[in-house]
């Protein structure tokens, strides 16, 4: 049986929910615990230096950078040795996008998808063009936000080097089946991209049994700070070459970071995990509690967000766009006679934040005709109450 998630409890570390606002705008970065801002001060005063053995402020400063590399192993299955920080995922794409494509020739081929943040697009689609090496798209189904799956595996050849593809879309939530993708990939010869931002805030993530070769998450989408995080099997970094100052390391994953890294938000980062792993288990180990208390998060959001769907179904003016068969808990729908704006303006007067955009999802808002205007989203995060869901529903039948 799936443990419990005390909401109350966990609400109590949020200074921000103190203000009263419903928050639905997660999927752009959700609220920081007390525990986090704590972490992030505490490493910031408490004397620090570069990285090294000899002197206390090099050894806190290493402490932090090996113990945040742990931290993340435990949240996403993976090696310590294959995780790489950066100042964003997508700063993380690009680097990887360029250190991969000094390898492609022209004639050779990536492949991208409407489906996607532009952030595991456009750095593809540019280093592909600037080697001249051919870009192959992949659609989705507009009524379903489906994936087309079968257009992927025949837009799979032996010219393939690389597939991107989201783990969870941003705006729809429609959640791919990765592991079907990934045999598919990997069978053409192929490397598999995942960005899993709007994926690892909502459900238990194993990243080697997804298939995915690279994998990256941010997180300031799961209670931490701002930067980006870049994971693969360290065996496979070892065989490329970033670009790199000559006196910094070669050793991975140091060779992919640039400059000192922010030890204080590495800091902050391992304050979020642990505040995850906490929050429904008392497993002995991180990792397992991990697994265990976002299961709970995962049941938790799914009785919530089939609340939010069922009251929006009574809605008329509403239309919702996409309904996937496994998605997270992110509804993005507009308001009949009404602009994205005009909803979310009105709905921020009443303390309901639920922005409207595209949300850098720019190809999927325009394949859902919805242009560069997008529509209004609303995401559930772990802290969503029924509270916050039936104030949302209020303020969308008031309008």
């Amino acid at each position: 049986m799936t443990a419990y998630l005390d909401v109350a409890r966990l609400r109590a570390d949020f200074p921000a929910l103190d203000l009263g606002v419903a928050h639905f705008d997660g999927p752009g970065g959700t609220q920081v615990p007390r525990q986090v801002a704590d972490a992030i001060a505490r490493t910031l005063t408490a004397g620090l230096s570069n990285r090294g053995a000899v002197t206390e402020a090099e050894r806190r400063a290493e402490s932090v950078v090996v113990g945040a590399r742990s931290a993340v192993a435990d949240l996403l299955g993976c090696d310590p040795r294959g995780v790489v920080f950066a100042r964003s995922a997508t700063q993380a794409t690009y680097d990887l996008a360029r250190t991969l494509a000094k390898e492609w020739r022209p004639g050779d081929e990536v492949v991208v998808t409407r489906l996607d943040h532009d952030a595991n697009i456009r750095p593809w689609v540019q280093a592909a063009e600037a080697v001249g090496a051919a870009v192959r798209w992949v659609e989705f189904d507009p009524a379903t936000g489906e994936l087309d799956l079968l257009g992927l595996a025949e837009a799979l050849s032996e010219r393939t080097r690389l597939v991107a593809v989201t783990a969870a879309s941003n705006v729809l939530g429609t959640r791919p089946d990765l592991e079907v993708i990934a045999e598919a990939v990997h069978a053409a010869g192929a490397l598999l991209h995942v960005d899993g931002v709007h994926l690892v805030p909502h459900a238990p993530v194993d990243v080697p049994a997804l298939g995915a070769d690279f994998f990256v998450c941010s997180p300031y989408k799961f209670f931490g700070p701002h930067h980006g995080v870049l994971v693969a099997d360290p065996a496979l970094l070892e065989t490329l070459r970033p670009d790199k100052l000559l006196p910094s390391s070669d050793a991975v994953p140091e060779r992919f970071e640039l400059g000192t890294l922010p030890y204080e938000l590495l800091a902050g980062t391992i304050a979020a995990i642990d505040l995850i792993a906490d929050l429904a288990s008392s497993a002995p180990d991180r990792r397992t509690r991990v697994l265990e208390s976002m299961r709970a998060v995962e049941e938790h959001e799914e009785r919530l967000f089939g609340r939010l769907l069922a009251g929006l179904e009574r809605l008329p003016r509403i239309r919702q766009y996409g309904a996937p068969a496994r998605r997270t808990p992110t509804v993005y729908f507009s308001v009949e006679g009404l602009t994205g704006r005009e909803v979310y303006e009105a709905l921020a007067a009443r303390g309901v934040n639920a922005p409207a955009s595209h949300f850098y999802a720019i190809e999927a808002s325009r394949h859902l005709g919805l242009g560069d205007a997008g529509a209004v989203r609303a995401g559930l995060a772990p802290y969503s109450t029924v509270e916050d869901v039936d104030r949302l529903l209020e303020g969308l039948a008031a309008l």
